[in-house]
Formats: C-alpha cells, sequence, structure tokens
C-alpha cells in the first residue's frame, strides 16, 4: 500500500518534471542554430528529454512490482 503511494507520486513528479522539460523558457534554452552529430540542438534535447522521461517512469513501475 505504502509502495504503491509512493510510486504514484513519483509517477506525478516525473509528471511535472516532464511539464517542465517540454515548455517554452526551457525549450528556448536550447533554439540555437547549432548542431550535435548533425542534429540540431532543440531536437536532439527533445529526443533526450523523452528517452530519459521514458526509462524514469519505467524505472518506478517497474521498482513498484517488488
Amino acid at each position: 500500500m505504502i509502495r504503491s503511494r509512493l510510486s504514484k507520486q513519483r509517477l506525478a513528479a516525473l509528471f511535472l518534471l516532464g511539464c517542465i522539460w517540454f515548455n517554452y523558457p526551457v525549450l528556448s534554452i536550447f533554439d540555437r542554430s547549432a548542431s550535435i552529430f548533425g542534429i540540431p540542438v532543440l531536437y536532439a534535447w527533445l529526443m533526450g528529454a523523452w528517452l530519459t522521461l521514458i526509462v524514469l517512469m519505467a524505472w518506478v513501475t517497474e521498482g513498484a512490482k517488488d
């Protein structure tokens, strides 16, 4: 019961983190004409942040099954 509540709180925190990461002020930081390995910085940030959120959500939900 307590473990379930903790995982729900962690998922809610990850949701808020995602809202912050994909909002205008943070995205404007990465809106540059530079590139990383030929990929624009903004696209690299979007894909990296998205992947990080998915991995963190999987980690929280898989840990909740213990």
